[in-house]
């Protein structure tokens, strides 16, 4: 199932692919595309509707976030070798976490804010796992029954509000629209392997990240069984897996994000996004 929500933001409806591609309006079963609808029972339910029976959604209806109230976004960092090292760095020995404010999500392709002092704006197309149902203590070989399905993530960063100055990196990565996920949640048994995926980004028509997630350092299995450890994942939570090279500061010279650009990025199997980034009133 591709699963979605769409209308004005902050009035999200609960909405499933048709065979056509089509968004079909799912109100009638579900509150919204969160927690309980992810739960193993909540999917079962949702695997007994018709989406051809369904009412369609408006034509060129806006696509919200493809989860909604999600409790955290646990985010990974330096998770691709080569990330690492155009960054200057060998690859981390455990997984680097951090997390993102869920002010930050947003729709995949509402246009994103570029925040007032910003002068390093970047991207990163990141593959999403979306938790359904909770981990704690998980064992690797177990991990991926806890998961309900996956998404494409934008980790929009700015780089002088995370690496410079004092604190950790949250502010440089939680800033307002710094979050897009989907266009949609594909549960995963559409998605047999999450480590065979090409995942890609293009800046003003440029491709400028072609990578794979065949080369994590450390596995989705490995992510979730190792986030467990530390705290509870919770059903409709996500993980952001990590980029890999072709982000702004990794160019020679840097490039990043200038009002009028747009940023087009997406995951085999997951769909795409676009952004128009646009400079904050």
């Amino acid at each position: 199932m591709k699963l979605v929500r769409f209308g004005d933001k902050g009035r999200e409806r609960p909405g499933i692919l048709d065979r056509e591609g089509r968004v079909r309006d799912l109100s009638g079963h579900v509150e919204d595309i969160n927690g309980a609808a992810l739960s193993e029972a909540g999917l079962a339910k949702l695997r007994g509707v018709d989406p051809g029976a369904l009412p369609l959604a408006p034509e060129g209806v806006r696509l919200g976030a493809c989860v909604g109230a999600v409790g955290k976004m646990v985010c990974i960092g330096k998770n691709y070798a080569e990330h690492a090292r155009e960054g200057g760095s060998a690859p981390p020995p455990e997984p680097i976490i951090f997390l993102k404010a869920t002010s930050a999500f947003a729709g995949p392709n509402d246009a994103v804010r570029i925040p007032r002092g910003s002068v390093k704006t970047d991207w990163e197309v990141e593959l999403g796992v979306v938790i359904g149902k909770a981990a704690k203590y998980v064992a690797k070989e177990a991990a991926l029954d806890h998961v309900a399905g996956y998404c494409v993530v934008n980790d929009v960063s700015e780089r002088t509000f995370q690496q410079e100055g004092t604190g950790q990196w949250t502010k440089g990565k939680s800033c307002d629209g710094f979050g897009p996920m989907g266009p949609w949640l594909v549960t995963k048994d559409e998605i047999p392997d999450p480590q065979k995926l090409r995942l890609w980004t293009e800046v003003e028509g440029k491709r400028m990240q072609d990578g794979t997630t065949a080369d994590m350092v450390f596995d989705v299995r490995h992510l979730i069984a190792y986030a467990s450890g530390f705290f509870t994942l919770q059903p409709g939570d996500v993980i952001a897996t990590g980029t890999p090279a072709g982000v702004g500061f990794g160019q020679k010279p840097p490039r990043f994000l200038k009002a009028g650009e747009r940023v087009r990025l997406g995951i085999e199997g997951l769909g795409e996004q676009e952004q128009l980034f646009i400079a904050d009133d």
